[in-house]
């Protein structure tokens, strides 16, 4: 048997139905009889509820229940939210802001849920949630990320959330004070919706003993457990399922307050209940992500090697602690901190601040994204302030190949590394820059070129199950533990399990997202999904063998040490008989042989692989409108052996365009009252095909020693690099117009008041 995938660019399987209109979405599922929600919502960003009347909503026709949180309350379930903290740097805890299913007294952003309508129709429980009155008393609203203000909740009096560290910052502090040279930067990385192409929504129907809910996720046990927790049921009588799902990006990896109601609702009133979000529904209560400043400092030795690094960020929570929000900015943060360069001497210090608006959480990379952001804007600024090319600084301060396994000054252990080469192959490909930006120059354009380095910390989860299972149609299941949100995971498993046993990929089907079918999983998130389960499946094809092989030894009548698995096929010295493992499959259905017919093991990976790469952005600028477009685009990636190369190239395709997005064109925007003016796709604006460059992509593996596979997760990279790339690539097409600070989203008036002013009026 093969160790390693056969890296076939092998076509989408599932893209047959996505393309044909055939997938199942949430509102693909609606039963006949199901009843639909729709919530009132704040539309205040900070006040004190005096009054809430449901009366004329409850009488409107078609409705069969409306409920406030005291509803919920009275139901008996634990209506607090959950989220993580982090401990602060004197040892205490960061506040635990308490967050409720339905508005408890106060709102504190515009759209918190409040009450939800349940009704025939959905445009009855609409019409009805137009009859619920609310009195309030308005609140100062506090939207800026500092200490101080009105408190949004008792256990935050100067609404500082957490303030967190790590690292030596006495020896950090000290190599600055003897540094022959320091640069500083702040940088801002600004806040984005999510924006996933099918927004939220989810759908639950309970029998009087058993509750079906079915949402549109990131995995199902989690959300099981949360169910059972909240709903205070045994485990057993849930189950959780999920059908397609039209992108997740780490915003429906956590569970969110909608959920619940909907499940209490449907078992208040013993019918399905449905519940999809509409698009600007979606804008104002999906968790947001980013929306960090930061002051990042480098310290070099008068050969500009770096010696020490130094970070402040002050992070906008928004109004409560989301699901895994304290986690991101700090813990995850920390996790490429220093990125690729050889550096021990860092201290990184995190705030966290609540405002009236809504969460942040994950989004594509948590975390990761955000502190290559924040060294690669600093790299470049101080290839700038020292007079040196910035690729040869980065290369200068590179983890040395013979360095590996390299333990950073964080704790992460890197396994191994070729970063000069990887940056060397980027540099071959694109060459002719200032050939390009003279040509532009004549025409009155200004053309910038920026370089990201990257690493990535992957996993989240690192142990997952998988199970295969011989079916009498010849076909075989093969049960997964991960979710996929439109990443082709059906395609790459059932490929690697066919490289894997010889098993014909188009008689393999992948079964997911049903607690019903499969024990555990971890979900997808964190770029886990391919490596985790791949090893699983490894391991479970091993025991498969394993299992086969008495029974063929005792068929072919030879010894079970002569039986091997090789090319596809068993085979042993002095046998005629070579079954494939299908074939052995039907043997033993015709001997009765049940118990040869499921087989499954579970896998943990003992350690984190780490995709790293060089990022190429060439933007160009009309000086005259400040309209920038990113005009080429190179990427050249380590991400070890690949399992399906069309499949990761595509996965950096999506990443490049989120992080071109956000570095172009999307940017939250709250007003002084905390209204979100940015509330649709008129007013929030998403890259769009025409503005995307043909991306180069190049892979040039260093396979991984971390996994049996040799594989590094490819799912955030993209976005990881991008959004450095194009920022310094912008920051290099201004820096000989005077311009010296340039940050995120870089829309056209923005560039044109730095071109003009040097600087870019408030917000």
């Amino acid at each position: 048997m093969e160790k390693f995938g056969k890296s076939q660019p092998v076509k989408r399987t599932e893209d047959q139905r996505f393309l044909t209109g055939q997938g199942r979405y949430m509102d693909d599922a609606v039963p006949e009889n199901a009843l639909f929600a729709a919530f009132f919502r704040s539309s205040m960003a900070h006040a004190t509820i005096t009054a809430l009347d449901l009366e004329e909503a409850r009488a409107a026709d078609g409705v069969r229940l409306v409920m406030a949180l005291e509803d919920l309350t009275d139901a008996g379930i634990d209506t607090v939210m959950n989220a993580t903290t982090v401990a602060n740097r004197d040892g205490t805890q960061g506040a635990a802001s308490e967050r409720n299913m339905l508005a408890k007294d106060r709102v504190r952003f515009v759209g918190e849920p409040v009450a939800v309508v349940i009704a025939d129709s959905l445009l009855q429980a609409r019409d009805a949630v137009e009859l619920i009155w609310m009195e309030t008393e308005d609140l100062p609203v506090k939207t800026d990320v500092a200490a101080g203000g009105e408190p949004l909740h008792p256990q935050a009096p100067d609404n500082r959330a957490f303030d967190w560290g790590l690292g030596d910052e006495k020896a950090t502090n000290a190599a600055f004070q003897s540094a022959a040279r320091t640069v500083a930067l702040n940088v801002h990385d600004n806040r984005v919706i999510v924006s996933s192409i099918e927004p939220r929504g989810c759908q639950a129907d309970w029998s009087g003993s058993r509750l079906h809910f079915s949402y549109g996720g990131q995995g199902v046990w989690g959300m099981k457990a949360q169910l059972a927790h909240k709903l205070k049921l045994d485990p057993e009588a849930i189950r959780v399922t999920t059908p397609d799902v039209g992108g997740g990006f780490g915003m429906k990896a956590m569970p969110y307050p909608e959920y619940f109601t909907v499940a209490v609702a449907a078992m208040k009133l013993g019918q399905p209940v449905h519940w999809m979000s509409d698009r600007s529904e979606a804008m104002l209560s999906d968790h947001h992500g980013r929306d960090l400043t930061s002051l990042a400092e480098l310290a070099f030795d008068a050969d500009h090697k770096i010696t020490a690094y130094r970070v402040h960020s002050k992070i906008n929570l928004g109004a409560y602690n989301s699901h895994f929000a304290q986690a991101i900015q700090t813990q995850l943060f920390s996790r490429v901190l220093m990125g690729v360069y050889d550096v021990q001497t860092t201290y990184l210090r995190v705030e966290g601040f609540f405002t009236n608006t809504t969460q942040v959480d994950a989004y594509r990379g948590a975390g990761r994204p955000e502190a290559i952001y924040v060294l690669e804007r600093v790299m470049d600024r101080a290839a700038r302030e020292l007079g040196v090319d910035p690729w040869e600084l980065r290369r200068k301060n590179f983890i040395r190949p013979e360095a590996f396994p390299y333990k950073t000054a964080t704790g992460e252990t890197y396994d191994v590394g070729e970063f000069d080469m990887v940056l060397s192959r980027a540099a071959e490909q694109t060459t002719g820059f200032e050939a390009r930006k003279a040509a532009d120059a004549e025409n009155g354009l200004i053309r910038g070129q920026g370089l990201c380095y990257y690493i990535e910390s992957i996993l989240g989860d690192p142990s997952e199950g998988a199970k295969v299972e011989f079916c009498e149609d010849g076909t075989v299941n093969l049960y997964v533990g991960t979710q996929s949100n439109g990443q082709g995971h059906e395609t790459v498993y059932a490929q690697f399990l066919s490289d894997q046993t010889g098993i014909p990929a188009h008689l393999i089907n992948v079964v997911q997202g049903d607690t019903d079918r499969l024990a555990q999983g971890g979900g997808t998130g964190g770029s886990r999904s391919v490596t985790t389960q791949s090893n699983a499946t490894l391991v479970t094809v091993d025991t498969m063998i394993a299992a086969f092989t008495p029974y063929l030894a005792d068929k072919m009548g030879v010894e079970e040490s002569d039986v091997t698995f090789d090319h596809e096929t068993f085979r042993a010295p002095g046998s005629n008989l070579t079954p494939t493992l299908t074939e052995a499959a039907e043997m033993a259905r015709a001997d009765g042989r049940t118990d040869l017919l499921q087989h499954k093991a579970r896998a943990k990976l003992e350690a984190r692989s780490y995709p790293n790469g060089a990022h190429v952005a060439e933007v160009v600028i009309d000086s005259f409108t400040g309209e920038t477009w990113v005009d080429r685009y190179t990427v050249v990636d380590d991400f070890g052996n690949l399992i399906n190369p069309m499949l990761a190239e595509g996965q950096v395709h999506g990443g490049v365009v989120q992080g071109i997005g956000q570095a172009l064109n999307e940017h939250v925007v709250h007003d002084a009252e905390g209204q979100l003016l940015t509330a649709s796709f008129m007013d929030y604006a998403l890259p769009r095909a025409a503005g995307i460059p043909m991306i180069e992509f190049t892979s040039v593996p260093i396979p991984s020693t971390a996994n049996p596979m040799g594989m590094k997760g490819c799912g955030e990279a993209g976005t990881v690099g991008a959004l450095a790339a194009v920022a310094n690539a912008v920051q290099d097409a201004l820096w000989d117009h005077g311009v010296r600070q340039a940050d995120m989203p870089f829309t056209p008036h923005r560039v044109w008041e730095l071109l003009t002013h040097g600087s870019v009026a408030a917000e």
